[in-house]
């Protein structure tokens, strides 16, 4: 390995000047369990989606009572994983553990879609992995569709967005995109969007967080990274506040959950996203759910604490009435 190092995101990952990224975090994996996890009892399995010119790498999850009742679909939960977009990927261990639990605690089928990750492929790539996901799920959920888990149980009525930090950003930007790029076939619309503990940002300081610049300036060269320089921290994809009321009210879909921590680094963000999603004169249903004393998804670390165990039962119920 190189030694040279040409920069470093602490806790993320490592460029070495030969090119070579050394990832600090994210890399413990999973295999998926094709015959049922012991745990929960659901099956995962690793899959190719969509057409051949544009595949998509995701990892599908069956709850074990997805056949209990010949013919009943069950709603699809279209997950994107967090990680700074630069580290993780849909068999990380802590994603791969939090999207058999909800596909358990549902029921429904997850699909966890990989996307290409910063700096080697650095954003908007992201964005189009993910919204090409999006469009290979829709068409797989179809009777004809070639994933059997998806044809058989999926309901393409009941697609719920889904993600965490910023795999939250990327599942507002699909919706918002959605409207724009409607599906030929499916339409405009997904059912609900999910969003939990938002990474969202911007140059200024918004409520009560910190105003110090070494802090500020660690949070915009992560996004720097990301995105390769080509979007300021006060871009859209980063600070979506900055983007007119308009686009806002047209977010693609009827329900929106947000989950964030009171300890949480972006928890001013996701406080004034539920405020202006209500402003905008968006015709939607909006949940807001906070936990008190908890930082940034603390529960893909201790899921099976009291709190990650409530907040995963409020994922799972949004779910459930999208």
């Amino acid at each position: 390995m190189d030694s040279e190092i040409q920069y470093e995101l602490p806790g993320l990952i490592r460029v070495h000047k030969s090119g070579f990224v050394e990832r600090l975090q994210g890399t413990e994996t999973s295999p998926p369990s094709p015959s049922g996890d012991p745990a929960n009892g659901v099956a995962s399995k690793d899959v190719v989606l969509g057409d051949p010119a544009s595949k998509v790498s995701v990892r599908l999850y069956l709850p074990s009572n997805a056949a209990a009742e010949p013919g009943k679909k069950l709603p699809v939960v279209v997950f994107f994983y967090g990680g700074a977009f630069v580290v993780s990927t849909a068999a990380t261990l802590i994603y791969h553990r939090y999207a058999a639990s909800l596909a358990a605690a549902v029921p429904a089928v997850v699909v966890s879609v990989n996307y290409r990750l910063a700096p080697e492929t650095p954003l908007p790539a992201a964005y189009d992995d993910v919204f090409a996901g999006l469009k290979a799920v829709v068409a797989a959920c179809r009777p004809d569709g070639a994933e059997p888990w998806l044809a058989t149980y999926g309901d393409v009525s009941r697609i719920v967005l889904a993600g965490d930090s910023a795999g939250a950003n990327l599942a507002h930007h699909t919706a918002i995109r959605l409207r724009k790029e409607p599906i030929e076939g499916y339409g405009d619309e997904v059912r609900g969007v999910a969003l939990l503990y938002s990474y969202f940002w911007g140059k200024e300081p918004l409520g009560g967080e910190p105003a110090d610049s070494a802090v500020r300036g660690r949070f915009e060269r992560s996004w720097e990274v990301a995105c390769d320089g080509k979007f300021g921290p006060d871009h859209p994809y980063i600070n979506p506040f900055s983007a007119p009321q308009e686009e806002w009210r047209q977010l693609g879909c009827r329900r929106v959950l947000v989950t964030t921590g009171e300890l949480c680094w972006f928890v001013e963000r996701s406080r004034a996203y539920a405020e202006a999603i209500r402003a905008c004169g968006w015709d939607g249903e909006l949940d807001f759910y906070e936990t008190k004393g908890k930082g940034h998804v603390y529960f893909l670390f201790n899921p099976d604490c009291e709190d990650a165990i409530k907040d995963l039962a409020v994922v799972a119920d949004f779910v459930r009435r999208c």
